[in-house]
C-alpha cells in the first residue's frame, strides 16, 4: 500500500533583517527553529552564534538577508559580562565543571591595572569548547568526548575593555567591544590568570552586532503574542490554517530592511535601466560629478529597492551579490 504523501506547508518571501532578544539557555539554533515556526520563511540564518547560557542580540537574517550576513558579522560587538574570581572551568562559563580553585581576590584598582594588557590587538587562546574545527571535527564535540583539545592562539582586537563594577569581592562586571572572532569566556579566563587567581564567566549579555543594538531587539514572547493576535478560530480538532506572516503589520515591524546591513557601505542611486543591467549580472560605468572612483564596495539602490552590492574601480561598478525584491 502506498504510503500518504505529506502535504508540505507553505514558505513565505519574508526578506529583511529581525534583531533577536535571545533567552537564556535556549541555542541559537534552538531560537532560529522557533522563529521559522513563528514566519515560515523560504530561507533564514543567524549571524553569529550565541552560547546558550548567553542572552541577547542575535540578529537573524530572513531571504535576500541572509545574502548580507558576511557584513554583520565582521562588525563590531560589544559584550557586558560578569566574571566570578576563584574558579576556574572546563568551558570557561557556568556550563563547564571547576578544574581549579584559588583564594585570591582582585581588588578594582589591581583590575584596572592590567585592562590595558586586554586592548587592541592581543593574542588569545579559544576556549576548548568553542565551534572551532579541529582535523574537521568541532572543538567542543572533542572535548565533550575527553579527547585533549590543543588549540592555537590567534589575534584578535579589542576596541574597549572596561570595568564597569565591583559588586562585591568575588565578582566584578565587565564591558567590551570587540572585533570578529573574540572570545568573551577567554578574556575572563586570562584576566584571572593575569591577576593571580583564576575566573569564568556568570553572566554574558550581547548588546550590539555591527549596526543592531539595544533598541532593535524583540522576544520571543513579544513575536508570539502578535502572531496570536492574528489567530483565527477554528472548530475542535481542527488545524488551524497557516498564517502569512506578511498579512501581519505587527509582526512583520520587527523585520528591518536588508540594506541595514550594508551601512558602512556608500550608497548609491541608479537609474532603472542601469538597474536592469545590474540585476543580470552585468557591470556598469558610474556618471555623475557624486558617482565614487574606487577602489572601494558600494551598495547600489533604485527605485527605493536594493539592487546589489559590489566594488567600483576606475568608475566602473562590478556587482558582487544581486538580490530580488
Amino acid at each position: 500500500m502506498a504510503r500518504k504523501q505529506q502535504r508540505r506547508r507553505p514558505r513565505f518571501p519574508v526578506n529583511g533583517w529581525l534583531v533577536l532578544d535571545k533567552p537564556l539557555t535556549l541555542t541559537s539554533n534552538d531560537a532560529l527553529g522557533q522563529l521559522k515556526r513563528i514566519f515560515h520563511p523560504e530561507k533564514v540564518g543567524h549571524a553569529g552564534t550565541l552560547d546558550p547560557l548567553a542572552t541577547g542580540c542575535l540578529p537573524i537574517a530572513f531571504g535576500e538577508a541572509t545574502k548580507t550576513v558576511p557584513h554583520v558579522m565582521d562588525g563590531r560587538k560589544v559584550y557586558r559580562f560578569e566574571v566570578t574570581w576563584g574558579t576556574q572551568t572546563t568551558s570557561d562559563d557556568a556550563e563547564g565543571e571547576a578544574v581549579k580553585t584559588s583564594d585570591v581576590r582582585p581588588t578594582s584598582d589591581e583590575i584596572q591595572a592590567v585592562l590595558p594588557d586586554f586592548r587592541g590587538r592581543i593574542e588569545q587562546t579559544p576556549p576548548i569548547f568553542s565551534a572551532i574545527k579541529v582535523d574537521g571535527n568541532r572543538a567542543y564535540d572533542l572535548a565533550r568526548e575527553g579527547e585533549d583539545v590543543k588549540l592555537e592562539p590567534r589575534v584578535i582586537e579589542v576596541h574597549r575593555l572596561d570595568l564597569v563594577e565591583c559588586p562585591d569581592q568575588d565578582r566584578a562586571i565587565f564591558e567590551a567591544e570587540c572585533g570578529k572572532g573574540t572570545y568573551v569566556r577567554a578574556l575572563a579566563r586570562d584576566l584571572g590568570e593575569r591577576l593571580g587567581t583564576c575566573g569564568y564567566v556568570t553572566d554574558l549579555r550581547r548588546l550590539l552586532v555591527g549596526p543592531f543594538g539595544e533598541e532593535q531587539m524583540v522576544t520571543l514572547d513579544e513575536l508570539r503574542a502578535a502572531k496570536d493576535a492574528m489567530a483565527v478560530e477554528c472548530a475542535e480538532g481542527e488545524e488551524p490554517p497557516l498564517q502569512n506572516p506578511l498579512e501581519n503589520a505587527e509582526l512583520m515591524e520587527a523585520i528591518k530592511p536588508v540594506e541595514i546591513a550594508l551601512h558602512e557601505l556608500q550608497e548609491l542611486r541608479i537609474s532603472p535601466d542601469a538597474a536592469a543591467r545590474v540585476k543580470r549580472g552585468n557591470s556598469i560605468l558610474l556618471r555623475g560629478a557624486d558617482a565614487p572612483i574606487g577602489p572601494e564596495e558600494i551598495y547600489v539602490i533604485s527605485g527605493g529597492k536594493l539592487i546589489a552590492f559590489g566594488e567600483v574601480a576606475k568608475g566602473e561598478f562590478k556587482p558582487r551579490r544581486v538580490f530580488n525584491l
